[in-house]
């Protein structure tokens, strides 16, 4: 059986993933990441055993992730991912650095999509995509996501937020397997996609 690719990320209700400050305004998603059933969310990740992260991400996790996992007053939940993701293979995806020095990671040497392709046709489980926006649409236009872990805030952003999903994506099915609330008020999300049918289009007259 291949590879699954399982992406994971918090979106508000208007489909952006930071807040009106630009790439790194986290204001508006970070609230929903540290709920319960978010850190439960963390260590069935765990199962993974690749990763792929976008320059920002990387940079992100790497500033904070490494040290929790000696963090005595940490929650467990969080030791727990921290000592994974310190561990697990982590393949990064940018233009702009020149290495990378977190253990076990590398800087990928093609597209998120011909990696993927390359990393099915090798031997392991579950590879997990996260929060990175640039790395989710490349793969969701190239077809190549079996589940999006979706966590809704019930918030709109407007203005200056930057959207996942934009004009010229490329269609797809899916079926969402798991919908439940969360202790910060966003709900979650999964959807896995359908292949055996394209998505439903509407008659010429409807239009």
């Amino acid at each position: 059986m291949s590879r699954r690719v399982i992406a994971n990320i918090v979106l508000t209700l208007d489909g952006c993933t930071t807040g009106p400050g630009g790439v790194r305004d986290m204001s508006v998603v970070a609230p929903h990441g540290v709920s319960d059933q978010a850190r439960d969310a963390l260590v069935r990740m765990t199962d993974a055993t690749t990763v792929l992260l976008g320059r920002a991400n990387y940079e992100g996790f790497h500033g904070w992730w490494p040290s929790v996992a000696a963090q005595a007053d940490a929650d467990p939940r969080d030791r727990a991912f921290s000592r994974w993701l310190n561990e697990v293979e982590k393949v990064v995806f940018s233009r702009t650095l020149g290495s990378v020095d977190w253990s076990n990671a590398r800087l990928a040497t093609a597209g998120p999509a011909d990696t993927v392709r390359g990393l099915r046709e090798a031997s392991g489980g579950d590879i997990r995509v996260l929060s990175s926006q640039q790395v989710i649409r490349q793969l969701l236009n190239a077809d190549l996501i079996d589940r999006l872990e979706l966590t809704i805030a019930p918030t709109i952003v407007g203005d200056g937020g930057q959207k996942l999903f934009d004009f010229g994506m490329a269609a797809s099915a899916w079926t969402f397997s798991t919908v439940d609330q969360t202790d910060s008020g966003a709900l979650r999300l999964v959807a896995d996609r359908r292949k055996d049918t394209e998505p439903a289009s509407f008659p010429a007259s409807m239009a």
